[in-house]
């Protein structure tokens, strides 16, 4: 048994500490359909002036 065992609560809060502190992943088929939209949006309005 390690000196600094934690019991089920300081697991879970050891645990929610570690997910909200993680660096966000870069998720780059989000990031190509974000850029997409922008585009066709962008097209839209230079078409409808």
């Amino acid at each position: 048994m390690g000196k600094y065992q934690l019991d089920y609560k300081g697991q879970s809060a050891v645990t929610k500490y570690h997910e909200k502190n993680k660096p966000v992943k870069f998720d780059k088929k989000q990031h190509l359909e974000k850029l997409r939209t922008e585009y066709l949006n962008k097209k839209q309005k230079q078409t409808d002036q």
